[in-house]
């Protein structure tokens, strides 16, 4: 028995008379996913509808050229991701009388909506975007998995719906306008990334995690439905479990989770920081080839602990300590980010995943395991807010806060004064935002001051809306429920899980990421909350579970992050770059922000006033991506 991974979708609906997309057009749409999918195409175009594909092929890589079909050909469908449980369905649908022509996992889906027409989607554990078109119903629809580790953009314009696994597969179809969404930027700037469904385009839109689009095509209406939602609040029988029943279970399950996702035909390995998450992963993969990357800034490196718990474990471990060539890594990068973020790590996470493709084509990462288990700083610092409002008002705000926002921000990459002005930065935002605050970059005090006044007024949308949204749609949780609840509606599907796809498919190197197995999820939000957060230390059940399999020393460490010497590169290596993306005569011309502000930001950032890096290099993000994707 085989499956097979598809890396990249794309296609064109033609709604209420429109024209349907002829085979040039749907092969420049696939031709922009090369590099998801480097082995394979397959476009076909029927009834109108266009459906096109890129494959990388990890299992049975000889067959199951897609788009695939049922049994007389009325269903058909192109797929990026995996079924983990496509064996169990398999053997389910024979049993109903299923003939199968293939021995891929992309087949069960066909006839999972042959069964179970628009529900067949709760059937499945996997990572996924899928395209389905059914020419006897005249139905066709796009879905995505629990959690979006698949990505997939559309554009539902009056005559077309177009669709790809990144916009620029969209962009391609020529179906679509390329016009900026001023509203998207402000969040863009605030957050590091645009929040679900937006985008910086106003007509392309990202499928939201755990969402179906479903098209009528006899009437040209698209419904939107949500199929599968995180965990209720609630206590069940479960929550009666000792702390070391839920250390068993939860080492159990994510053992169980490990296992399913090691299925490959080609070289399997893992990402292993020396983290918690990703020591974990690898401690249930057995014997396998793991890979991590440093920096020459000590504050900055974190190849010893991987290395000890690769001893530990005894796996092979690859470590490169890398100087970079960091503008050619950007003009390289920027291309795969058409959905940006302003994540620093897009660089180490590209270049471990580099240094992995080059033993392995699919790689396990632990991602996942801070927002399922709690394991942020910014959940410890909203804990620590509630003690520091203890503290007198006027010894707060009038000593202690202006006296910390006052020192001059450390080189290292954290310490303790680095992590002070943080903590009073955050203070200063809406206290409604919860842990959220400690993610805000650009506050209503300074996007007033850096957008010019034409542009500052098309920023409609609060600050705060979408984490306020979320926060009320989680209902009666604890507050560190709430806050992961939060995170794994938008930080982690519209920033962690856009760096991990997007940075492995730069390399066409599959990223799998276990802990986030539907049933894990699951499991986690049963968790009572103190297992979770316990007086400041995060994830202390997840640290205990493993601590069973790795070095204590290495679990019971300050948190570290994956992250780069940003601040550093933007006034050493990055400034030329930064001159001319950020020059004064660019900005004037554009009309979007104010050169007065952002060139004080960067003589302070350069003088050591202030560490403005976040929101620089968000700034350099962007007009490099005006220049290759808006109008």
């Amino acid at each position: 028995p085989t499956a097979q991974l598809m890396c990249g979708i794309a296609g064109v609906v033609p709604l209420n008379g429109g024209m349907p997309a002829d085979g040039m057009q749907l092969g420049a749409m696939c031709a922009t996913l090369i590099h998801r999918g480097p082995d394979d195409e397959g476009c076909d175009i029927r009834d109108g509808v266009a459906l096109g594909m890129r494959r990388l092929s990890i299992i049975d890589v000889a067959g199951g050229h897609q788009p695939i079909f049922n049994e007389d050909r009325t269903v058909r469908v192109v797929f990026n991701g995996e079924i983990y449980n496509y064996r169990e369905l398999r053997r389910e649908l024979e049993a109903a009388g299923h003939h199968f022509a293939t021995a891929s996992d992309t087949e069960v889906l066909v006839h999972l909506w042959e069964e179970h027409g628009p529900d067949f989607a709760s059937r499945l554990n996997g990572m996924f975007a899928v395209a389905l078109h059914d020419s006897k119903q005249r139905r066709f629809v796009l879905l995505r998995d629990h959690v979006g580790i698949k990505p997939l953009y559309y554009a539902l314009t009056s005559r077309h719906l177009i669709f790809g696994s990144e916009i620029k597969a969209v962009l391609a179809s020529g179906l679509t306008s390329r016009t900026l969404d001023l509203d998207a930027l402000g969040q863009f700037l605030s957050w590091e990334y645009v929040p679900a469904p937006h985008t910086l385009l106003t007509e392309v839109r990202k499928l939201e995690p755990g969402a179906m689009l479903d098209v009528d095509l006899a009437s040209s209406q698209a419904t939107h439905r949500t199929w599968w939602r995180l965990p209720a609040a609630g206590r069940s029988a479960a929550a009666s479990l000792t702390p070391t029943e839920w250390e068993d279970a939860v080492d159990a399950k994510v053992q169980e989770c490990v296992r399913r996702q090691l299925v490959s035909e080609v070289p399997l390995g893992a990402f292993l920081s020396g983290g918690v998450d990703s020591s974990l992963v690898v401690s249930a993969m057995g014997p396998v080839q793991t890979f991590s990357i440093g920096f020459d800034d000590p504050s900055y490196n974190e190849v010893a602990w991987s290395q000890k718990v690769a001893r530990s474990l005894g796996v092979s471990h690859s470590v490169e300590v890398i100087r970079p060539d960091v503008v050619g890594l950007f003009e390289h990068l920027m291309p795969f980010l058409d959905d940006p973020i302003g994540d620093f790590s897009i660089f180490p996470t590209y270049l471990v995943s580099k240094l992995a493709r080059e033993q392995v084509t699919v790689v396990l990462s632990g991602d996942g395991g801070d927002e399922l288990f709690g394991g942020y700083e910014t959940y410890a610092a909203q804990e620590k807010a509630r003690a520091w409002q203890r503290i007198p008002g006027f010894l707060r705000h009038g000593v202690l806060e202006p006296a910390i926002a006052g020192l001059r921000p450390r080189p290292e990459k954290k310490g303790l004064v680095n992590k002070a002005r943080r903590f009073v930065e955050g203070l200063g935002h809406d206290e409604r935002l919860g842990h959220a605050r400690w993610r805000l970059f650009a506050g209503h005090a300074l996007r007033r001051e850096l957008f010019s006044a034409n542009a500052y007024q098309a920023l409609r949308t609060p600050i705060e809306s979408h984490v306020l949204a979320l926060a009320e749609e989680a209902g009666p949780r604890s507050e560190i429920d709430r806050a992961l609840y939060v995170d794994m509606k938008s930080y982690l599907s519209d920033n962690c899980l856009v760096k991990i796809d997007r940075m492995a498919m730069a390399c066409s190197l599959e990223g799998r990421v276990p802990l986030l197995d539907p049933e894990l999820i699951e499991l986690a939000f049963r968790m009572p909350p103190e297992l979770k957060l316990s007086h400041g230390q995060t994830k202390p059940l997840l640290k205990r579970v493993a601590a069973r399999h790795v070095p204590r020393e290495t679990v019971y460490r300050p948190k570290q992050g994956f992250s780069i010497p940003i601040k550093h590169w933007l006034d050493g290596p990055l400034r030329p770059l930064a001159d001319d993306l950020l020059s004064s005569d660019r900005l004037k011309r554009e009309g979007i922000f104010s050169v007065e502000t952002v060139q004080r930001l960067r003589r302070e950032h350069a003088t050591g006033v202030a560490n403005h890096s976040h929101v620089l290099w968000s700034l350099l993000v962007f007009e490099d991506w005006r220049d290759r994707w808006a109008v």
